[in-house]
């Protein structure tokens, strides 16, 4: 049995593309590739709920991790997008925190914010739970 899987892996490492693929310098960065679609999609959410502490600590592991994909042999380029694209959005998201919170985007919008419109909401809805439950 041990026979069976040296053959296989060794056909799987004969062909560059399949070897590639099927290496952890391919998986290690496409796995990692939810972090960077997050934080496009959370750019279309409110600026409320943007984490300062969070952004930041994204930010600093993606420019560590984008010096290390070109330090290691053979430089993985797949891990430096990755981590290039994190950055960039993650640099978009604190600028949105700082302008929310920091720079009177908050008092410019005059708005409640979602979390207070979430627990309005919230709480119409469980008064009309409540009134159909006594009924």
């Amino acid at each position: 049995m041990a026979a069976f899987f040296k053959a296989v892996n060794a056909k799987i490492r004969s062909n560059p593309a399949v070897s590639y693929f099927c290496s952890t310098h391919f998986w290690g960065p496409a796995s990692n590739f939810g972090i960077p679609v997050a934080a496009v999609m959370d750019a279309q959410k409110s600026p409320e709920l943007i984490s300062g502490q969070m952004t930041l600590a994204l930010t600093i592991y993606s420019a560590t991790f984008m010096r290390y994909a070109l330090a290691v042999t053979p430089k993985n380029y797949l891990l430096f997008l990755c981590h290039f694209i994190n950055e960039g959005s993650q640099i978009t998201q604190g600028y949105r925190y700082l302008q929310w919170h920091h720079w009177g985007g908050k008092e410019k919008a005059g708005v409640t914010g979602a979390a207070q419109e979430a627990k309005e909401k919230a709480a119409v809805a469980s008064d009309k739970i409540k009134e159909a439950v006594s009924k």
